[in-house]
């Protein structure tokens, strides 16, 4: 990491001992500048003894904290951070790599003029971490931010998924040149091809039913799946078809296009009524049209479509409800979107040693209470 500073007089503690204290009092609960200061001072002693820091001018103060994250270069800081995530595990051929956007809401500045930062990031479901981050310039959107971001990652073998906003061709032909594979979802923003398929799989499910023709007959692939839970019922259907042959066009638009896809989601509540049998009565259906580089197996693009959604459930949630990102009001320049990476950071680090049914909040109150399992997190060795 480059050092911000611009004279030696100013360089009264090492970057690396400022980075480090941070990211130690992010693992263990701290969500300000004023908070890390705060624990570097409780746990001086521990830094000198177990970590070698020399503090030879003492713990960091708040506003050394905040200038040096305000003046990081967060392209340096994303390349170290991925650099370092590569180093943590490989990615396993076959896994999905979800990409989504999210706004860190109260990062805004109207006195300066600054809309809140928005970051695309990438989410390797198999492996539970951040693979990295993108900034997206307050000029520019996600659908520049995503060729960019998928530039710095190595995605061979593995599937990239979107949600409709970046179903783009030039991200399809992207993802192809770098030897992965696609599952976009199709919605309005392509509207004379989203009706085209969406009206291909509404013909063929009614002739399937008013007809008795089997699926297989119009369909290349089919697969259903149930779950239950807690007096709920969730029903996944997934239809897909080849595009060789019938969906010439869109092969010829589409790099590496191979199949169609629809999935449909029925969710179902079971009835109260005291003394009647089980009934289900259903509160919800929704349908999804995706195209896919991958030959039509339904059942493993269905997976792949529910795997998308980790980067929702595992990364942004979290994001917000262990570490308050939303609630967080640091905006003064790059320190938003470096702050967002040293909640990413900590996070991974936070997943590499598995604890069952405690959540990353109480893990972080334990990394703060127990130097012992905040000495595992920081060697990511294994309880």
């Amino acid at each position: 990491m480059p050092d911000p500073r611009g004279s030696c007089n100013a360089q009264k503690h090492l970057l690396v001992d400022i980075l480090l204290i941070a990211l130690c009092a992010m693992i263990c609960g701290a969500e300000s500048f004023t908070e890390m200061e705060l624990f570097g001072r409780c746990k001086a002693d521990w830094f000198q003894e177990h970590l070698g820091l020399s503090l030879s001018n003492g713990i960091p103060s708040h506003d050394t904290f905040g200038r040096i994250f305000a003046a990081l270069d967060t392209q340096a800081f994303a390349r170290c951070f991925m650099a370092w995530t590569r180093s943590l595990q490989e990615l396993t051929k076959g896994q999905v790599i979800a990409l989504d956007g999210k706004t860190v809401r109260r990062s805004f500045d109207n006195a300066n003029g600054h809309t809140a930062v928005h970051v695309v990031s990438a989410w390797a479901s198999k492996n539970r971490l951040s693979l990295g981050q993108e900034i997206i310039d307050a000029k520019s959107n996600e659908i520049t931010a995503v060729p960019a971001l998928l530039a710095l990652l190595d995605i061979r073998g593995c599937t990239v998924t979107t949600d409709a906003l970046n179903c783009q061709k030039d991200i399809a032909r992207k993802i192809v040149d770098q030897g992965g594979d696609y599952v976009l979802a199709l919605k309005d923003n392509h509207r004379l091809l989203h009706e085209e398929v969406e009206g291909y799989f509404d013909w063929a499910r009614e002739r399937s039913n008013t007809l008795a023709v089997s699926p297989q007959l119009l369909f290349d692939s089919v697969a259903e799946t149930q779950e239950y839970g807690h007096g709920r019922r969730e029903i996944r259907r997934c239809w897909a078809v080849a595009t060789e042959t019938d969906w010439p066009e869109a092969v010829g638009e589409w790099a590496g296009l191979r199949s169609i896809v629809l999935v449909e989601t029925e969710r179902a509540v079971q009835s109260t009524e005291p003394g009647t049998t089980t009934k289900w009565l259903c509160t919800k259906v929704e349908k999804r049209c995706y195209l896919s580089s991958h030959l039509p197996h339904a059942a493993e693009l269905q997976e792949a479509v529910r795997n998308h959604w980790g980067i929702e459930n595992s990364l942004h949630w979290v994001l917000d409800v262990a570490f308050h990102e939303d609630d967080c009001r640091i905006r003064k320049d790059n320190a938003p979107a470096n702050m967002n990476m040293l909640r990413q950071l900590s996070l991974n680090l936070i997943r590499q040693i598995p604890i069952k049914k405690i959540g990353v909040k109480a893990r972080r109150m334990r990394a703060g209470w127990d130097t012992n399992y905040m000495m595992q997190i920081l060697t990511a060795a294994k309880s």
